[in-house]
């Protein structure tokens, strides 16, 4: 007779299910009235319910049962790693203590209901109305713990059937045995159910995120979160109708002993509702992406104003300015120390004034070497300073291998104080870098002292004009300097050719000269040693090369070499010293206000960065620490062939006077200057006068990419 009666009742279940999950319901539950009737069963009245806990043990129930499927059902062994046995978690009794009794009137309410044919939606609206004072995440949770006990359960008397006497004769009771041998037949089924059951878990994680977003910087009543918490209830509502399916298939097992049909449009349903629950989370997701970068936007924003605030308060030592700009945390020792390489605290720089050397990845291999010249000798003297590299880097996607490669080689290369890795800079103090010290590509020095007081915004180019006489690098300093300053060859070339100078000492005029024309070089070099036979001088030739053209440059020494032509700098690193000194006194120079009209060395900067920037040769010529005659290429080669011209000039006032007097003779008004300035942080003079004129000049905008 039961025999007879079960084939009945398997279709009865299979229609049950077909009525409760039908695709069409799937679509028409999303009207508004439906949200109605789930709104107005919620009713809260305050009370907090600690889940995270609960989902852990949920977690820990459906992670065993999944390994029992595969293993139990289809002869695969289960691959489970060790699960951390939460059952002696601080307070997790007690949390439990309390809601046992709801998570047990829940699972009888699934079993009952899930079990008897009734309506999906309908179980759904019963468990709302059960768990109307609870929280949205209190809700789902609650909902899946009743559902995992119930599944749980069922697990356990079928993995422990073939050992176990007792779950054997339950198993027996409720018409188990057959599940094991017919488990290839139920396989979609059950995967169905496990995908459902997955995507469940996500949702309510998903819920639970939301629920603990800190207020502080994100409000329920406001975007972004005000549109996404409109969600959570539909959110709640398919998680637990998703669990009321499970329950559903699970229950529908019982009591079919040996009679089978196929379950594929069960299972494609399952697969369809799981489709609807993971587009939910999906959109979840999205929004939580959105919420926490509304978060993390709050966040930088006042730790930005902190850091304003920081700068503009007065500090008994460096500590907090040091900690808030480079890192605030102490759980790492974020600094590499340069030659130890060994990881050092923050602390290390208590009492000293530190120079903070910003910029990206490509700093330039020839300012580490001369930086490190002036770290090396401030060692050796009473200057006292140290050096901190900060790398900004784009945050807004991952450090590449390539970028990841090259911050470490720099690092190599210091021998001074680096970070350990440049995403330990906040964007927060990114912007202020960007904003407040107009960081943009070229590198800046931002020199603080004891207290953590910016005295300088950029040191950079006083660095590169003067060294460490410079120290202590604040504007009072700059001004002194200036004011002992003269255009002449010393200031020229400083330290960067001691030969120069023994030649200096000696007598001899020097001739600088530059450009990449080597026709040009022949005869100027050929016009230039005639001359100074004929006016009976000893003369020293130096070719300075030309700025941003290493390769042009590399050819011209090479070509001045094999016709032995004079003496060159073959260090490109000096080359670029040299230019990188002249475009640094145009930016002390405007940035002190200081014109053509009222400063004589601001007037020969300008011109010597005119003649770098034109296409032809030019030259300086010096003799002694002052005299100084300087001219582009055309008009000096032009002058030397003329040389009996003012020949008796030389014998009667000198030859640094005569060569001026004829240079003068052959100016002419028309001329074509160009000044090609480099982008110095933003702080471009709005006006430059011509050095040869004094007319204002015309603004060009060039962009340039030069891999020479």
């Amino acid at each position: 007779m039961a025999a007879t009666a079960q084939p009945n009742r398997v279709q009865q279940q299979q229609q049950v299910v077909k009525g409760r999950d039908h695709p069409k319901f799937l679509r028409m539950s999303d009207d508004t009235t439906m949200m109605k009737q789930i709104q107005a069963t919620h009713t809260p009245d305050g009370r907090e319910v600690e889940v995270k806990p609960i989902v852990q043990v949920i977690e820990d129930i459906l992670n065993h049962a999944t390994p029992a499927i595969d293993g139990t059902l289809y002869g695969n062994p289960p691959h489970l790693e060790a699960l951390e046995d939460r059952s002696s978690q601080d307070g997790l009794h007690g949390i439990l203590e309390e809601l046992a009794y709801t998570i047990q009137k829940l699972s009888c309410e699934l079993s009952c209901k899930c079990s008897g044919g009734g309506d999906a939606h309908a179980t759904t609206m019963a468990v709302f109305n059960m768990l109307s004072h609870y929280s949205w995440d209190a809700k789902v949770v609650l909902s899946l713990a009743a559902f995992a006990a119930n599944y749980g359960e069922f697990w356990l008397v079928i993995q422990l059937y073939a050992t176990n006497p007792l779950a054997k004769s339950v198993a027996l009771l409720k018409q188990l045995p057959d599940i094991i041998e017919h488990g290839n037949s139920l396989k979609s089924r059950f995967d169905a159910v496990t995908k459902l059951i997955k995507v469940m878990l996500d949702v309510t994680k998903s819920i639970i995120e939301f629920k603990e977003l800190p207020s502080l910087y994100i409000s329920p009543d406001m975007p972004p979160m005000s549109s996404t918490m409109a969600h959570i209830p539909t959110a709640a509502y398919w998680t637990i109708r998703g669990i009321v399916a499970c329950a559903s298939q699970i229950i529908s097992l019982i009591g079919t002993s040996n009679e089978y049909t196929s379950w594929t449009t069960e299972s494609w349903e399952l697969s369809t509702l799981a489709h609807k629950v993971s587009s939910i989370h999906e959109h979840l997701i999205q929004q939580l992406i959105i919420c926490h970068q509304h978060i993390e936007e709050k966040k930088q924003f006042e730790s930005y104003n902190n850091l304003v605030r920081i700068f503009e308060m007065p500090h008994l030592d460096n500590q907090k300015v040091l900690k808030t700009l480079i890192y605030a945390k102490e759980d790492i020792q974020p600094l590499l120390q340069g030659n130890t390489k060994a990881r050092v605290n923050i602390e290390i720089l208590r009492r000293k004034t530190v120079l903070l050397l910003i910029s990206d990845l490509d700093l330039l291999h020839e300012e580490i070497v001369i930086l490190h010249k002036f770290y090396r000798e401030q060692i050796k003297s009473d200057v006292e300073y140290e050096v901190v590299w900060l790398s900004v880097v784009d945050r807004s996607k991952p450090l590449t291998e390539e970028n990841q490669n090259k911050f470490h080689e720099l690092q190599k290369e210091m021998p001074w104080y680096t970070l350990l890795h440049p995403s330990l800079l906040e964007p927060a103090v990114v912007r202020y870098i960007k904003e407040v010290w107009h960081f943009t590509k070229k590198a800046i020095l931002v020199v603080l002292d004891l207290q953590g007081k910016v005295v300088c915004r950029n040191a950079l180019h006083m660095m590169w004009i003067w060294g460490n006489t410079a120290y202590p690098f604040t504007n009072s300093k700059e001004e002194s300097l200036w004011k002992e300053e003269t255009w002449r060859l010393k200031l020229l070339v400083d330290d960067i050719d001691a030969t120069i100078f023994a030649w200096v000492n000696q007598g001899k005029y020097i001739c600088m000269y530059g450009g990449v024309n080597s026709d040009w070089i022949l005869n100027f070099n050929t016009a230039a040693r005639e001359v100074a036979k004929a006016a009976g001088i000893q003369l020293e030739m130096v070719y300075v090369g030309k700025s941003n053209a290493k390769e042009q440059v590399r050819k011209t020494i090479t070509f001045i070499d094999s016709r032995s032509l004079g003496y060159c700098w073959t260090d490109p690193t000096n080359i670029w010293f040299f230019w990188t000194r002249m475009e640094s006194m145009l930016y002390s120079k405007t940035q002190h206000g200081k014109t053509i009209e009222n400063d004589s060395i601001f007037a020969g900067v300008l011109t010597m960065l005119s003649f770098d920037g034109s296409d032809q040769g030019w030259s300086v010529i010096c003799h002694g620490p002052t005299e100084m005659a300087k001219a582009k290429g055309d008009m000096i080669l032009k002058c030397f062939t003329e040389y009996s011209d003012w020949s008796d000039n030389v014998q009667q006032n000198g030859f640094m006077p005569a060569l001026n007097e004829h240079l003068q003779k052959l100016h002419t008004p028309e001329h074509c200057n160009r000044l090609i300035l480099p982008g110095i942080n933003g702080d471009i003079p709005e006006k430059v006068v011509c050095a040869e004129c004094g007319r204002p000049m015309e603004k060009y905008f060039m962009y340039r990419c030069c891999t020479d």
